[in-house]
């Protein structure tokens, strides 16, 4: 695979984003943030704790804070979809995994819903069954209860086409 070859080979952004992100989560740069602040809270007296004293601290942290958001949030996209990634490969490579399930995260709200309703039956037939003293480890197919589902849906989508096609064809015989 060409592109996995090429992984070491970041843009700019995303090498700092990584370094950045990685040093933010050191202890060392904790340390350092809490030594700047007792620099900072020592230095009141100092400088009679005046509006530049105070401004001083406040522009620091909104600045840093403003920057951690998006360096953070690049990091975590990157990692979420990496996480994806994996997952759907190890769908894909499982004997009786259902391959409907890669790329759920591309899927709109409503659709997740419905596959969540359909897994959480699952669990609570799992649960149900072990409650009788069975094996919760059945497999049942959650395809075919999907592709019931879509059956369902093409059928009400295909009588429909069929009315309109129905309705245009006696409109044209009108004529």
């Amino acid at each position: 695979m060409p592109a996995l070859e090429r992984r070491h080979r970041h843009s700019l952004f995303t090498s700092f984003a990584n370094h950045t992100a990685h040093a933010a989560g050191h202890p060392a740069t904790f340390t350092l943030a809490v030594l700047i602040i007792i620099g900072w809270a020592v230095s009141g007296p100092i400088f009679h704790f005046s509006d530049t004293w105070q401004l001083i601290i406040n522009t620091g942290t909104t600045i840093v804070t403003f920057l951690m958001v998006f360096l953070i949030q690049n990091t975590q996209n990157r990692d979420s979809q990496a996480m994806h990634l994996k997952l759907d490969e190890v769908i894909r490579a499982l004997d009786g995994a259902h391959n409907t399930l890669l790329n759920l995260e591309d899927l709109e709200d409503q659709e997740l819903q419905a596959i969540h309703k359909r897994y959480a039956r699952l669990a609570q037939r799992a649960r149900d069954a072990l409650e009788r003293g069975e094996a919760d480890t059945a497999v049942v197919d959650i395809a075919e209860e999907a592709e019931g589902a879509l059956k369902a849906t093409k059928a009400t989508g295909a009588s429909a086409r069929t009315a309109k096609a129905e309705g245009a064809e006696r409109s044209r015989k009108a004529r």
